[in-house]
C-alpha cells in the first residue's frame, strides 16, 4: 500500500524538477536579476492568481489550519473564511500603483522599492535583516509540514522525509529562479484544487454523510460545533486580531507583495483578483471542512497536524491518496519557493550589491552566487527542521505577525502618502519589530489581543510621529533607479 502512495508522489516531483528544467530553457535574454528573482516580469493573469494563492496558502492552510479544525471544531471553519479577502487586498491596495513604481525604479526587490521611496540605507539593512529573521521561523515551518506529510502518509521516517523534502525544494528554487517558482505554482494551485474536492467528498462519504458526521462530532463534544469552539477559544478580540494577522497584514508580507510587481499587464492583475479570490475561498473552505469532519472519522488523533494526510490514507484508495498527497505538498512547496527566493534576492540584492555595486555588472558571479545561497539557505532550514514543535499553526502565525508589523505601514503609507518619510517608516519598523517581539516572547496578549494588534497601532502611530521630524525624498530622487 504505501508503494502506491510513493510512486505517485515521486512522479509528481519528477514532473516539478520537469518544471524547472523548462524554467531554466524559457529564460529570457536581459538583466539576469530581473529574470531569476522576477520571471522578467511576464506573469499572465492565471499564473498570477495561482502565485499568490499558493504562495499564500501554506503548510499552516494545508496541515496547521485543518489541524487546529480537528482540535477546536467547525467554529474554526467559520473562522478560516476571513482569509477569502487577501488576494484581492494584496493586489488591490498594492497592485498597479505598486507594479507601475517597480518599472519606473527598476526595482527587483521590495527593499529595492524601500529604498527607491524613502531613500534610506539604513532602512533597507534593518528591513533586511528583519526579513531573514522572520523568513527563518516562516521557512522551518514548511519545511516541518513536508517532512509529517511523507512521515504519516507514505510511513518515511521524519527525518528522512525532511532530508527528500528539503533537498528537492531547494535544488529546484535554486536553479529555476522565479519562473520555475510561478509555473510549479500555477500547477500546484490545479493539484490542490483537485485534491481539495476529492478528500472533503471522500471524508464527507467516511462520515455517513454531513448529518451524521456533524452529529458525531456532538456526541465527542458539542462545542465542536459550537461558533466559539473549544474551550471558546473564538473569543471576538480572538477573531479580530486573527482578520488582522491573515488577512489585512497579509498586504505586508514581503513574499507576497513581491509577485505585485512580478505581472505583464492590467488585464493580468484583474484575473488574477478574480480567480485568486476563488481558489482561497474553495482551498481554505475545502481543507479546514475536511479537517474538523475528520474528528467523526477519527477522534483518537495524538496529533491534530497529521490530520489531513492521515485521512488521506483512511478516505481514499492508494494510488489516488498517492495522487492527491501532492495537493498539500503543493501548497508547502509553493511557499517555501517564494520565501527562499526572497531570502536570496534580499542577501544578493539588499545587502551584497549595496555593498559592492561595482559587481551588479558581474553576470557571472550574480548566477552563482544566486543559486549557492539559494541552495545554502534550504539546507540550513533542513538543520533548524529537525526537532519539530506538536503545532506548526502557532510558529508560522508568530513569523507572519513579525513581517506584517515590521512592513505593512512603510509599504502602504509609503504608496499612498506623499509626504511620507525615512524616518517616519524607521520608526515604525523599530516600533512594529520591537513591540511584536516583547509581546510575543513573554506570551503577552494586551486586552486578549494577539501582539499583532497593538504592534500594528503602536507602529502607525510611531510613523505619524517620526514622520515629523523627517523630510521626505525628493522627487528627482525618488524617480532614480536603486542600487
Amino acid at each position: 500500500m504505501k508503494l502506491q502512495i510513493i510512486l505517485p508522489l515521486i512522479a509528481y516531483l519528477l514532473l516539478v524538477a520537469g518544471l524547472s528544467v523548462y524554467a531554466m530553457r524559457k529564460r529570457r535574454e536581459g538583466s539576469f536579476l530581473t529574470e531569476y528573482f522576477l520571471g522578467s516580469r511576464s506573469m499572465g493573469g492565471f499564473v498570477l492568481a495561482m502565485t499568490m494563492a499558493t504562495t499564500y496558502i501554506s503548510a499552516s492552510s494545508f496541515i496547521g489550519g485543518p489541524g487546529a479544525a480537528y482540535k477546536y471544531g467547525l467554529g474554526w471553519v467559520l473562522l478560516s473564511m476571513v482569509q477569502v479577502p487577501a488576494v484581492w487586498l494584496s493586489l488591490g491596495v498594492l497592485g498597479k500603483k505598486f507594479a507601475i513604481l517597480a518599472r519606473r525604479y527598476n526595482a527587483v526587490t521590495l527593499n529595492d522599492m524601500l529604498y527607491a521611496r524613502y531613500r534610506s540605507p539604513l532602512l533597507v539593512w534593518f528591513a533586511s535583516l528583519s526579513l531573514l529573521i522572520a523568513f527563518i521561523g516562516a521557512m522551518t515551518v514548511q519545511f516541518v509540514g513536508g517532512a509529517r506529510l511523507l512521515e504519516t502518509a507514505a510511513g518515511i521516517p521524519y527525518d528522512t522525509g525532511l532530508l527528500i523534502f528539503g533537498g528537492t525544494i531547494a535544488l529546484y528554487t535554486a536553479f529555476g529562479g522565479f519562473r520555475a517558482s510561478v509555473l510549479n505554482d500555477a500547477m500546484q494551485g490545479v493539484v490542490m484544487l483537485a485534491g481539495t474536492f476529492l478528500l472533503l467528498f471522500a471524508v464527507i462519504h467516511a462520515a455517513g454523510g454531513m448529518h451524521s458526521a456533524v452529529d458525531k462530532l456532538q456526541h465527542i463534544d458539542p462545542q465542536l460545533v459550537s461558533a466559539s469552539g473549544v474551550d471558546h477559544i473564538l473569543s471576538p478580540t480572538f477573531l479580530a486580531s486573527f482578520s488582522v494577522l491573515v488577512c489585512f497584514g497579509v498586504i505586508g508580507l514581503p513574499h507576497t507583495a513581491v509577485r505585485c510587481i512580478s505581472y505583464k499587464d492590467s488585464k493580468a492583475v484583474h484575473r488574477g483578483i478574480i480567480i485568486g479570490t476563488i481558489v482561497v475561498t474553495i482551498l481554505m473552505f475545502g481543507m479546514h471542512l475536511a479537517g474538523a469532519l475528520g474528528r467523526a472519522v477519527m477522534p483518537d488523533l495524538a496529533i491534530p497536524d497529521q490530520v489531513i494526510p492521515t485521512l488521506m490514507i483512511h478516505v481514499l484508495p492508494p494510488v489516488a491518496a498517492g495522487i492527491f498527497l501532492a495537493a498539500p505538498m503543493a501548497a508547502i512547496m509553493s511557499t517555501i519557493n517564494a520565501q527562499l527566493l526572497q531570502s536570496s534576492a534580499t542577501i544578493v540584492k539588499d545587502l551584497y550589491l549595496r555593498l559592492y555595486p561595482q559587481q551588479m555588472d558581474n553576470e557571472s558571479l550574480l548566477k552563482k552566487m544566486s543559486g549557492v545561497i539559494t541552495l545554502l539557505l534550504g539546507l540550513l532550514l533542513l538543520l533548524a527542521a529537525w526537532n519539530p514543535p506538536e503545532m506548526i499553526i502557532w510558529l508560522n502565525l508568530l513569523a507572519f505577525g513579525g513581517l506584517e508589523a515590521v512592513f505593512l505601514w512603510p509599504l502602504v503609507l509609503g504608496l499612498y502618502w506623499e509626504k511620507a518619510n525615512a524616518t517616519g517608516a524607521l520608526s515604525s519598523m523599530i516600533m512594529g519589530a520591537g513591540c511584536y517581539t516583547l509581546l510575543a516572547s513573554f506570551s503577552l496578549q494586551p486586552w486578549g489581543f494577539h501582539p499583532i494588534v497593538p504592534s500594528l497601532i503602536l507602529s502607525l502611530i510611531a510613523f505619524v510621529v517620526g514622520n515629523r521630524f523627517g523630510h521626505a525624498a525628493a522627487p528627482s530622487a525618488q524617480a532614480s533607479t536603486p542600487v
